[in-house]
């Protein structure tokens, strides 16, 4: 089963809250968790994304297409980054955001569905 974790926050903000020497261990942590889910062939793939502010967000308005500066959501905290990974059930799945969520405070986890036969 693949399943989606999403890692939310503004990487600006964590900067300005947070010690350099915590950003140095959480970014370590974040090694080890994708070194260690490579090691149980788990790990399918995972990123960060850049900042909000580099974000362009694409809507059709009026049949036309209309591009504007950031996320479409006035959110404080945007989409930071991601793993995908392929797990035996969702005990697992759940069992990995455990991991996260002690460095991100809130993560979304979402199981990867399959297109609908037509």
């Amino acid at each position: 089963m693949k399943y989606m974790l999403m890692m939310f926050g503004d990487a600006a903000d964590m900067m300005q809250e947070r010690s350099t020497e915590w950003v140095r261990d959480m970014i370590a942590f974040m090694g080890e968790f994708n070194a260690d889910l490579e090691k149980a062939g788990e790990f399918v793939d995972a990123q960060g994304l850049d900042f909000p502010s580099t974000a362009k967000t694409v809507s059709l308005v009026d049949g036309q297409v209309v591009v504007s500066d950031g996320p479409f959501a006035e959110a404080k905290e945007a989409l930071a980054g991601y793993w995908i990974f392929d797990v035996k059930d969702e005990a697992r799945a759940v069992e990995l955001a455990g991991k996260i969520v002690v460095w991100a405070q809130r993560v979304e986890l979402r199981k990867i569905g399959e297109a609908p036969e037509v």
